[in-house]
């Protein structure tokens, strides 16, 4: 030995102690191995993240040597080479990793300094091991406290956005992730998730809020519909191959994420959505009970979101009792009033003597049933919320709804006629597949700040126009704008009808899809 007696080995082993950080500990290890045993170099190998901390002469340790496989790490000391020795280190029942010592300064190693590094490899495992402990309890008290920050929020009223942004923010916090997200069922299609939040540093990631996927074939898809959670490698990737045929631009450096975390927020038989967590790709995967602790804090975030949302069900009923008394009070007052008014004039085009005094009358009855036609939208409107599912009005709400995360504003929307009735099957098919390539063509190149969306059904059923007007600056001479176009007029020629788009002199966009209702056997050409 280079040192004898127990002192120099006992302060070693006592000095472990006092670490709480691995690599500091692991690195003592080394140095204290190198002393005592007068090794001219060590090293420690750490399995499971690929670490090698060094002491001494480290190239006298080659790589090779020092990252063996953990099926050749021995259970007692050996001697790998006649100037080396290695033992290994373990936490609990599972080798953490390995003390490799080389090239003794005088002579060989022995059998006291294999004991030696027998008995500093065990003392690593323990350090190593109550320093795991102290880390983990630290975490728990850490996503304790995100925890509580979320309850904080619910019991000062804080509404649903506030609440999904801060259940996303303090999980990649506190997980220590690059990304944070909670992707919730989209309201116009069953069968996609929207990325309702996303909390990142990085603004490009932000942007991605609004983004759709499907539920088959994605983590956060696998994590909705199982109710399990998903761990997956190479997570950015797999976002930027299932986003290259939409017309979604991924930022750069999506494709750098690597471990990410999908874990389902349910609330009994109820799953109200997934929260997400992704790291870069040089940071150290998710471990398993770092995996543990972001389903912990799913549960509560979970329980959280159901209580802000039935908590603005709660308001929205209140909003709905006075819309219900405004619409009453517009269709039994207001409109049954100008159509009074309505007949009177007409009374007075008779009476009149003068043709321009007709004709000034007749224009002011054709602003009176125009005004009650949207008194009359505004009315339904205020007795439909978004949220509604069912008929094709509500459908084309909820898109509507949806958009408003990549417009930035959420679009009016107008009927006329049996829009419900009329439009059935495939057509209805084609007019929300429309209306959605509109929406999304005013969110990447119109820059437009309002938009709105008109559908109007003649009396009977014979045609639908649909409407779509922006006040951006439009797609001008962007590359693949007229495939979108031609997508939109070959669905309108399915049905006998047709499609264009306008640029009035006054700014903005009018794309206008109208098709033929009376014989919708036309659409199987």
């Amino acid at each position: 030995m280079a040192e004898s007696g127990a002192s120099p080995l006992l302060r070693a082993v006592v000095a472990l102690a006092t670490e709480d950080d691995p690599r500091d500990t692991l690195r003592r290890i080394a140095e204290a191995a190198c002393t005592l045993t007068g090794a001219r170099g060590g090293a420690v190998a750490v399995y499971e993240t690929g670490d090698v901390i060094t002491a001494g002469s480290a190239d006298l340790l080659p790589a090779a040597t020092v990252l063996r496989p953990l099926a050749d790490v021995p259970d007692e000391v050996v001697v790998p080479a006649p100037s080396a020795v290695a033992a290994p280190i373990r936490v609990g029942d599972a080798v953490h990793g390995v003390l490799y010592l080389a090239e003794k300064a005088t002579g060989e190693f022995g059998a006291d300094d294999r004991e030696i590094a027998a008995t500093l490899a065990a003392a690593a495992g323990m350090a190593v091991e109550n320093v795991g402990k102290y880390r983990r309890t630290h975490a728990r008290d850490r996503w304790l406290t995100a925890a509580h920050e979320v309850t904080r929020a619910l019991l000062t009223g804080a509404d649903l956005d506030t609440t999904l942004y801060l259940i996303a923010e303090r999980a990649r916090t506190v997980a220590a992730a690059s990304v944070g997200a909670v992707v919730r069922p989209s309201l116009a299609d069953p069968d996609t998730l929207v990325f309702e939040v996303v909390a990142s540093p990085i603004a490009e990631h932000r942007a991605l809020a609004g983004v759709t996927v499907p539920v088959e074939g994605t983590a956060s898809g696998v994590a909705f519909a199982t109710r399990e959670t998903v761990a997956v490698r190479r997570y950015g990737d797999h976002v930027v191959s299932q986003q290259s045929g939409s017309a979604v631009t991924m930022p750069a450096t999506i494709k750098d994420l690597d471990s990410a975390v999908a874990v389902p927020l349910t609330v009994g038989p109820d799953t109200l959505g997934v929260l997400m967590v992704a790291k870069f790709g040089d940071l150290t995967p998710f471990a398993e009970d770092e995996i543990a602790e972001v389903r912990e804090f799913a549960v509560h975030a979970a329980l959280t979101l159901e209580f802000t949302r039935a908590e603005a069900d709660r308001q929205k009923l209140a909003v709905f009792r006075d819309r219900d008394r405004i619409a009453r009070d517009l269709h039994d007052l207001v409109i049954q009033r100008l159509f009074a008014v309505a007949l009177g004039l007409e009374g007075l085009k008779r009476a009149a003597d003068r043709p321009e005094l007709a004709d000034g009358i007749s224009g002011f009855v054709r602003d009176l049933d125009r005004t009650i036609r949207e008194i009359r939208n505004s009315i339904f409107s205020l007795q439909e919320p978004a949220e509604a599912h069912g008929g094709l009005r509500s459908e084309l709400l909820g898109l509507a709804h949806d958009s408003a995360a990549v417009l930035g504003f959420e679009p009016r929307v107008a009927f006329d006629g049996p829009v419900d009735t009329a439009v059935t099957g495939p057509i209805r098919a084609d007019l929300l597949a429309v209306v959605r390539e509109a929406l999304s063509n005013v969110a990447r190149h119109a820059a437009a700040s309002s938009a709105s969306v008109e559908i109007v059904v003649d009396r009977d059923g014979q045609r639908l126009d649909l409407r779509v007007t922006d006040d951006g600056a439009g797609p001008g001479d962007r590359p693949g704008k007229h495939s979108g176009l031609a997508n939109l007029s070959h669905r309108a020629a399915r049905w006998g009808g047709s499609s264009s788009l306008r640029h009035p002199d006054e700014g903005g966009t009018t794309l206008t899809w109208s098709v033929e209702l009376a014989n919708p056997s036309q659409g199987a050409s």
